[in-house]
């Protein structure tokens, strides 16, 4: 007997070179795409794109630092510091019959800004430490390759902020210590100078400082560490001087009192220890250069160092 003839495929089943030929729907579905991966023009995404800039990177560090409530409670506790602490002085002094001897009344807002200081410092560390602290900082630099762009925008942002509210806490004091102490015995008239040393000079002092610590905690990459160490470099120094006894070490002792940031914040309150230190408008250009120093430091390690 004879086999039965096979029954032959037409149409799109029917066999090219000896192969069976896939459906037709399904050869259309899989067939290459003009513009997908798989044909010589390339890949066009659907979706818009536009190139990255710093006003990108911008925009994400504000949304980070304005979100966390680290920064809501540090400004706020250095807010307070700095107005209350001036507060409680100024009404001590004019409650009593001091004789201020010529001083300005916005001298009187140092006391407060020392303080506040710290608040700006612990803030500027967290800035950076906190993201490698949590390993943010990986989903960070995913986001921004481009590191360099990432520290400047966390710089720029930090250092408005900081400098902003600085500006109102100093504003505000200043005001009030000129109201309170401005008739009392023997207080001294407060130029434009003094006013603009005193609100502007000092938040660019507090604010280039935070930004120190800033690039100190971007180095350290460690919270804790990064922040004893400012704290150290703001007090030490002078600590280590009041217990210089000797004249081998007066030389040492002059310049760690000229040169600690007490000192050189109070030569911008016009009020100073010695006559040896920076004067003027000196303590903040020492500051911007040391910030600076260090800022190069944080971006070379930075582009060198794992994540």
């Amino acid at each position: 007997m004879e086999a039965p003839p096979v029954p032959q495929q037409t149409g799109a089943y029917a066999p090219a070179h000896g192969h069976p030929q896939a459906p037709a729907p399904y050869a259309q579905a899989h067939a290459p795409v003009q513009g997908s991966g798989f044909a010589p023009g390339g890949y066009s995404s659907p979706i818009p794109i536009q190139p990255t800039h710093l006003g990108h990177a911008l925009a994400s560090e504000w949304t980070k630092i304005k979100s966390v409530r680290s920064t809501v409670w540090t400004l706020s506790v250095m807010v307070a510091l700095v107005v209350g602490i001036s507060l409680l002085t100024v009404v001590g002094i004019s409650s009593g019959d001091t004789d201020l001897e010529g001083e300005s009344p916005l001298a009187f807002g140092f006391f407060g800004v020392l303080l506040g200081l710290m608040c700006v410092i612990t803030l500027g560390v967290l800035v950076v430490s906190s993201e490698y602290g949590t390993g943010m900082i990986r989903t960070t630099l995913t986001a921004c390759p481009s590191r360099g762009r990432v520290l400047v925008a966390k710089t720029l942002v930090f250092f408005g902020l900081s400098f902003a509210v600085t500006l109102a806490s100093t504003t505000l004091v200043a005001l009030i210590n000129d109201g309170i102490l401005g008739g009392h015995r023997g207080a001294g008239d407060s130029s434009s100078a003094d006013w603009v040393k005193a609100t502007i000079g000092v938040s660019l002092y507090v604010a280039a400082l935070g930004l120190l610590a800033l690039c100190v905690g971007s180095l350290l990459r460690h919270s804790a560490g990064a922040i004893t160490v400012m704290i150290g470099l703001v007090l030490l120094p002078m600590v280590l001087a009041l217990f210089m006894q000797g004249e081998a070490l007066q030389d040492v002792q002059e310049a760690l009192l000229d040169y600690s940031v007490p000192s050189q914040l109070g030569v911008l309150y016009s009020n100073t220890i010695s006559d040896s230190g920076p004067s003027g408008w000196e303590p903040l250009l020492i500051v911007i250069i040391v910030a600076g120093v260090a800022m190069a430091g944080a971006f070379a390690v930075l582009e060198k160092r794992d994540v």
